[in-house]
């Protein structure tokens, strides 16, 4: 599209040099108060990303999408091969890195993001708008944490090297590596994966896309750690397909490298922990996300703005860790060796089967 080829140098950053957050709350224009006076321009600008990208502030495709642009920018980041990490030059340098084989169908969110930035007049820097459009969306998520997010990371210099994205195929050692090259232990690894919580695929088999990860992909909750902890069946349509592995119920998709953590001794454990465990699911998600959002940055220089992501819902009273239909206690396969998986109980009903996300 005729804004992808946009440089860096396209993105001026809005903000105060050297900016310090006070010891007291400033007002802003429009009436809400913040911390710091360079956080007032979010607020507007929060609203707009809830009202054009987000449809009105739905957990809809845009913001499953725009969860996974912020990692897709920031893990591109290594301390031996380079890389800005949470920098923008995923969009900066859209032409580049969308090509990177581990990006593939990344580049419809990038230029949704880039004409949104140009259609909005956006003048923060794409680093900040991605992890700020991330926040902002998981926040439309019943059951998500209210992530922190800061302000002020400058415009990226040059595109990420490639072959920095863990890939669907990927062995675990292989992910656990990169992973710690940039700094990760293998807990946070499973913390970020909570993502795959409210997401779905689109290409890893083209011919269905919005195939979601677990059957409630519109709430953050522990399906997604319940159900790829279940015997599957070859997943029907492309059994050959490269990253695809099995799924407990028509109309979900399970990658290999999921299927592969959750039943590894290094991961196991840390996996089952998050199934009946919502508060700690929360708060490890959002303590990685935080650490993932500033990689390649100092936090010290960049400015505290959580106040502009919006406040977030709890779980509805009926959602709770469950068993899919017509499945028992006995299609856990059980990968944790030091404790017993929570027992759980199956929705009522036979199997059916689980519908993909619409298009926004």
């Amino acid at each position: 599209m005729a804004y992808k080829g946009l440089v860096a140098a396209a993105f001026t950053l809005a903000t105060l040099a050297n900016a310090k957050p006070l010891n007291r709350r400033v007002a802003c224009a429009d009436g809400r108060s913040a911390s710091n006076e360079v956080c007032c321009q979010l607020f507007p600008l929060v609203d707009i990303i809830q009202e054009k990208l987000f449809d009105g502030g739905e957990c809809g495709e845009e913001v499953h999408e725009s969860l996974r642009l912020t990692f897709h920018d920031a893990i591109g980041f290594s301390p031996t091969a380079g890389g800005g990490g949470a920098d923008g030059s995923i969009i900066a340098f859209a032409d580049t890195e969308t090509a990177f084989h581990a990006n593939g169908g990344i580049d419809e969110i990038v230029d949704a993001q880039t004409q949104f930035i140009a259609d909005n007049n956006v003048t923060i820097s794409p680093g900040d708008f991605i992890q700020l459009a991330g926040a902002v969306g998981v926040a439309n998520c019943p059951g998500a944490p209210r992530i922190p997010y800061f302000f002020g990371r400058p415009a990226p210099k040059a595109a990420s090297p490639d072959g920095m994205i863990p890939e669907p195929f990927d062995s675990v050692d292989k992910i656990l590596a990169r992973f710690s090259d940039a700094g990760f232990s293998s807990a946070e690894v499973i913390a970020l994966l909570a993502s795959h919580s409210v997401a779905a695929a689109d290409t890893v088999d083209p011919t269905i896309p919005g195939t979601p990860f677990d059957s409630t992909p519109g709430l953050f909750d522990s399906q997604f750690f319940v159900e790829v902890q279940l015997k599957g069946t070859a997943f029907p349509g492309t059994p050959d397909n490269e990253g695809e592995s099995k799924s407990p119920a028509a109309g979900e998709m399970r990658i290999q490298s999921d299927e592969a953590l959750a039943r590894d001794s290094r991961t196991a454990c840390e996996w089952q922990s998050f199934v009946d465990n919502h508060d700690k699911l929360m708060s490890a998600f959002s303590d990685a996300m935080v650490k993932m959002s500033v990689l390649g940055h100092d936090i010290k220089d960049l400015v505290d703005c959580s106040e502009v992501i919006p406040e977030t819902t709890p779980l509805p009273a009926d959602a709770g860790p469950h068993l899919l239909p017509a499945t028992t206690m006995d299609d856990i396969e059980q990968a944790c060796a030091d404790t017993p998986f929570p027992t759980l109980t199956a929705l009522p009903g036979p199997a059916t089967s689980i519908p993909p996300v619409p298009p926004s």
